[in-house]
């Protein structure tokens, strides 16, 4: 806006100042107008022609005046034209540059996806309270809106993993899915735990049905605008009257089942049923479906399962042992992790490398379900509840299982010393814990050949 009122002024400036110059050549040697125009503009562009009448010498006076004005009112013209070119052309890559160094130099930062006023509201507390955040959105407007109020911005679909990655999710400590679309946040979800297991999320939800799946994808806890709304009016309500002592306390949401992918095989007995029919006679909960030829989030309950369907399923882990996999079974892999969000996490990837996965939370229910499934690779948290992941090493390699099982412990250190006892116990590898998840994939996969 700036330059385009410079622009203007600059224009008006040379009209004014070349009605001048013919008002004075008009005035002081009687020249007609539009004789007095033509010279005006002539001597103001110096473009050399001659003299229409002679000047008498107030008249030559007054033109090398002029001269000199014209030069200055063009310099200025010039100048505010070149301004706003290069303005527009430079100034965009200008910011982009500087938004990116911004967001690299950023570490234990938050990440709000959505800018409507739910993530606007969000982004004023973290801003009071001093934290570093990024916002992503892909809405027109929003990246211009958030350099006015100078907050870092990330244009673009926070369900791509290069968008979250521009924004730093690998450095990142939270992030808040605030799009006010549930399906789109489940998706944010999925996308920002497997890219970063220990980040802390919190997801919006307007359907209370669709509460347990974004945090079965992997959120920490869910947010609704309404129910916030309602429960802090009902507590104000209660508090002024007398009839509460300590408010309204939100219970916590907590979650046991684990969704996996699971491939329709050709003797499955679903085949030709409906959605709604296999969440009925699985017990399960279908989240996702993909085929060929499209790739959804919530299904509708009338679309007919096929063979080669991929079924993104929340289950006891037991009911969707009828969905062979083209009638190969797949390898065992068990982790033992009192972390609900690290067993989430590495579920999804292993299902995805063809695992078939299977967890335990304390050591001595990780040492009995490895004895039970005889797994081809068990992953083992150094610290448990119960007896270690050190120990679990030591009395599985006391069985002699020999090469048939591989073990990985996973610790949060990187210690030279804790990595040699880890080695001495009998384990295969020791990978720190961190945000790269598919360093323990690459390694599980190396070790299966």
């Amino acid at each position: 806006m700036f330059f385009i009122n410079k622009i203007t002024l600059s224009l008006l400036l040379l009209s004014s100042t070349i009605i001048i110059g013919a008002l004075g050549f008009s005035f002081i040697d009687k020249y007609p107008f539009i004789d007095a125009l033509y010279m005006s503009v002539i001597t103001i562009t110096t473009v050399g022609f001659g003299e229409i009448y002679p000047l008498s010498e107030w008249g030559r006076l007054f033109t090398v005046v002029f001269i000199l004005l014209g030069f200055v009112v063009l310099g200025f013209v010039g100048h505010s034209i070149v301004e706003s070119l290069l303005e527009k052309v430079w100034s965009g890559n200008v910011l982009e540059k500087r938004m990116k160094k911004q967001v690299a130099s950023l570490t234990g930062h938050h990440i709000i996806c959505g800018f409507g006023r739910v993530g606007e509201v969000a982004s004023e507390h973290l801003e009071e309270a001093g934290a570093d955040f990024v916002v992503i959105d892909a809405a027109s407007g929003t990246h211009e809106k958030c350099q006015q109020k100078g907050v870092i911005s990330v244009e673009g679909d926070a369900t791509r993993e290069s968008v979250l990655l521009e924004a730093g999710i690998k450095k990142a400590s939270g992030l808040l899915a605030l799009v006010d679309s549930d399906p789109l946040n489940l998706f944010i979800v999925l996308t920002a735990r497997e890219l970063n297991p220990t980040l802390h999320i919190i997801a919006r939800s307007e359907e209370k049905q669709t509460e347990k799946k974004i945090l079965r994808a992997g959120a920490d806890s869910i947010i609704s605008p309404f129910d916030s709304a309602g429960r802090q009016i009902a507590g104000d309500l209660l508090t002024a009257t007398g009839k509460v002592r300590d408010g309204l306390v939100q219970r916590a949401r907590k979650t046991t089942s684990l969704p996996e992918w699971v491939v329709v095989g050709a003797e499955s007995d679903i085949i030709g049923k409906s959605i709604h029919e296999v969440e009925i006679l699985l017990a399960c909960e279908v989240l996702g479906l993909r085929n060929n030829t499209s790739d959804l989030l919530q299904p509708a309950e009338d679309i007919v399962v096929k063979q080669d369907d991929q079924l993104f399923v929340v289950s006891n882990g037991e009911s969707v042992k009828c969905l062979a996999v083209n009638g190969v079974s797949p390898r065992k892999i068990v982790i033992v992790d009192d972390n609900p969000v690290i067993i989430r996490l590495f579920t999804r990837l292993f299902q995805k490398e063809g695992y078939h996965p299977f967890s335990a939370t304390n050591g001595e229910e990780g040492f009995e379900l490895i004895l039970q499934e005889n797994p081809s690779v068990a992953v083992i948290d150094y610290m448990l509840p119960g007896i270690s992941g050190l120990d679990i090493c030591r009395k599985l390699r006391a069985i002699n299982f020999g090469d048939q099982l591989k073990l990985i412990v996973f610790t949060a250190e990187n210690n030279g010393d804790l990595r040699r006892q880890c080695l001495e116990a009998g384990a295969d590898a020791v990978i720190v814990k961190s945000s790269e998840a598919q360093e323990i994939i690459k390694t599980v996969r190396q070790m299966a050949r």
